[in-house]
């Protein structure tokens, strides 16, 4: 069993964006060298996620339109009296998950025909890492 480590960083436009990041997920399993096992890409922050989602801009709008109907931003949260003003993004971390486990199969990411994996962003526009960690032989 080997493992092979890369990190992806995030400087945002926004404060909130989704970034197609399976190409470069792609590229580091075929530099891992690993033939059969599995890839953990996770966001090192929690006020970003990463998920795997069609790549369809309507659905991206449904998404985004979902997530600030349960976790919307707003201005009484607890967690502003620290100082901060990003307990909606926290929350959104919460219901889109920190990270995602994939197989890899003949040494390729081994994908459904419609899946990609995003990077998502809800307090952007600062440096942010997400690890990509693949384990196998």
């Amino acid at each position: 069993m080997k493992s092979y480590t890369a990190y992806l960083t995030f400087n945002t436009k926004n404060r909130r964006e989704l970034i197609r990041i399976t190409d470069q997920v792609k590229k580091i399993v075929e530099e891992s060298g690993i033939r059969e096992g599995l890839c953990l890409v996770s966001s090192m922050h929690l006020t970003a996620s990463v998920i795997i989602q069609d790549d369809e801009e309507g659905l991206h709008e449904d998404i985004w339109k979902w997530l600030e109907n349960l976790a919307p931003y707003k201005k009484d949260y607890k967690h502003h009296k620290t100082g901060e003003d990003n307990a909606d993004a926290h929350l959104k971390n919460l219901l889109t998950h920190l990270q995602v486990v994939l197989p890899i199969t003949n040494g390729k990411l081994d994908l459904g025909p419609w899946q990609e994996i995003f990077y998502a962003e809800f307090d952007g526009q600062r440096n942010k890492r997400t690890i990509v960690k693949v384990i196998g032989v």
